[in-house]
């Protein structure tokens, strides 16, 4: 239940003043669950279950500044891991893909706010909250290390990362989640039935439910919502998209006047309005593309790729001036 603060302000000098001395707190004896998400997806291992060191999957990884500038800052080739999965997708148009330098994310969360404007994903309210039901397609994941008495946080932006080797991809009854020829993770939202298969087979967890069908019956709020993206109905899987409306328009553009697709033409809405410029999005066949340049970095790493679903999503390590316990290190 509401109140109203109105009686509370006073009028000073011909302006409103919205702080009053002399308040006092007390207790009603009361309880009001609080709507926190920092929580969720969090889990705490057993001591006994936990992994041997140096058996952990890293998550988020740290190095010097003298480990980064080896062999020039350029990341050596790697020989080809033998796999049960048929070979690499031929990506003869596009590759769209992403790095994300951790070392210049500030954890501001900008960018899921920018993510939720632009592609009309819904409020769910404090009730679907406080049920871990929260339709954000991006996240601000924490990390810390160091000492309790001196901490080092690490924060990372995690949102689907467009695997080649999707695992959702594989069991979905209905093929409403595919892989495009040029590396999106596509989701066709009238085909699905809300089985949510694919997010308990996503080891990101960056797949999320719509429960309800959330109200769209103000038609002055209801212009606020972009033209270019669906508005979803209940029972479907959502994720990012990595802003296909913005690139299906550049590609418009771009035929329009007779040219290719050049690098920076697309922006998402994550990197257009990250404010320290940690999230880079292009075109891996363009040699010549920020994005390629950066996945070609030494410090550049994807995140649980050992388990070979091969994400479109690279990070850039964090660098500090020492790194306690060796060369790099590795927080899972």
């Amino acid at each position: 239940m509401g109140v109203n603060a109105a009686p509370l302000l006073a009028l000073d000098h011909g302006a409103v003043r919205y702080f009053r001395a002399g308040a006092r707190l007390s207790k009603t004896g009361g309880h009001t669950a609080l709507a926190c998400t920092q929580e969720h997806q969090s889990l705490t291992v057993p001591e006994k279950l936990r992994p041997a060191a140096g058996a952990s999957r890293p998550i988020v990884r740290e190095t010097t500044l003298e480990a980064a500038r080896e062999n020039g800052g350029v990341r050596s080739k790697e020989p080809p891991v033998p796999e049960l999965w048929p070979p690499d997708h031929p990506f003869t148009t596009h590759h769209w893909a992403m790095v994300v330098d951790l070392n210049a994310c500030n954890g501001c969360a900008a960018c899921v706010v920018a993510c939720q404007a632009e592609n009309n994903i819904p409020v769910v309210g404090k009730d679907e909250m406080r049920r871990k039901r929260e339709m954000h397609w991006m996240r601000i994941d924490r990390y810390y290390s160091g000492s309790p008495e001196n901490p080092l946080v690490a924060h990372q932006p995690m949102f689907c990362q467009q695997c080649d080797n999707a695992p959702c991809e594989t069991v979905c009854p209905v093929l409403a989640t595919t892989h495009s020829d040029e590396g999106l993770n596509q989701m066709t939202y009238n085909r699905c039935i809300g089985t949510r298969y694919c997010a308990n087979n996503c080891p990101y967890k960056v797949r999320h439910f719509n429960w309800f069908e959330y109200s769209r019956e103000d038609r002055l709020a209801n212009l606020v919502l972009n033209p270019d993206v669906t508005v979803r109905s209940r029972g479907v899987m959502e994720k990012c998209t990595f802003c296909v409306q913005r690139i299906q328009d550049a590609k418009i553009e771009a035929k329009r006047k007779g040219r290719p697709v050049h690098d920076g033409d697309i922006r998402t809405a994550c990197q257009q309005t990250c404010p320290s410029k940690a999230i880079v999005f292009g075109d891996l066949n363009d040699k010549e593309s920020e994005v390629a340049r950066l996945m070609d970095n030494r410090r550049r790493y994807k995140v649980l790729e050992e388990i070979n679903v091969k994400p479109g999503v690279g990070y850039l390590k964090i660098v500090r001036p020492e790194v306690a316990g060796g060369e790099e290190k590795e927080n899972g």
